[in-house]
C-alpha cells in the first residue's frame, strides 16, 4: 500500500493551507496515522516567509506551532509525490489544474469537499480580517482534517 501523501493548497501559502497542513498533522499525529503532509501556494508572493502571525497564533492557540512553516510554490514534482491535493477555494483550483503535469496520479479536490454539506464551497480566505476569521477557518479546516483522516484509515 502507497503511504498517503497530502498537500494542501492556497493562493500565499502564509494563512488558510498551512492551517489546514497544521490541523491534519494534530489529528493524523492522534490517530497514529503515518503520512507526509505539507502546503503550497499557487502564487510565489511568499516564498520562504513565515505564515502570517495571525496564522502561527491561532494554530498556537489550539496546541500547533508553525514558527517553522516557510512557504513556498507548487511544484511539477507535487504532482507526483503527494496521492492527494486539497486547494482552498475553485479559484486556486483552477490555478492548480493549470499547472498539473497531464499524467499526474494525484487526487485533487477542494478541502471544504472533504465535510458533508459544504461540497463546492470555498475557504474563507482570513488575510483581510482579524482574529475572529483565522478562528473560522481553523474550525473549518480542523473539520475537513478529521473527515481526511477517517478516509484515509479506511
Amino acid at each position: 500500500m502507497v503511504k498517503p501523501a497530502v498537500l494542501f493548497v492556497c493562493l500565499g501559502n502564509i494563512c488558510r493551507s498551512p492551517l489546514a497542513e497544521a490541523a491534519f498533522r494534530q489529528q493524523a499525529s492522534a490517530a497514529g496515522l503515518d503520512v507526509l503532509v505539507d502546503s503550497a501556494g499557487t502564487a510565489d508572493y511568499h516564498v520562504g516567509e513565515p505564515p502570517d502571525p495571525r496564522a502561527i497564533r491561532t494554530a498556537l492557540r489550539f496546541g500547533m506551532d508553525m514558527a517553522d512553516y516557510r512557504g513556498r510554490q507548487v511544484s511539477a514534482d507535487d504532482f507526483v509525490r503527494f496521492t492527494h491535493i486539497f486547494v482552498a477555494d475553485r479559484s486556486n483550483l483552477l490555478n492548480l489544474h493549470r499547472v498539473a503535469p497531464q499524467d499526474h496520479a494525484a487526487q485533487i479536490g477542494l478541502l471544504l469537499d472533504l465535510i458533508p454539506g459544504r461540497e463546492g464551497m470555498d475557504l474563507t480566505d482570513p488575510w483581510y480580517g482579524d482574529e475572529a476569521g483565522f478562528l473560522e477557518t481553523w474550525s473549518d479546516v480542523s473539520a475537513a482534517a478529521r473527515h481526511l483522516v477517517a478516509l484515509l484509515e479506511r
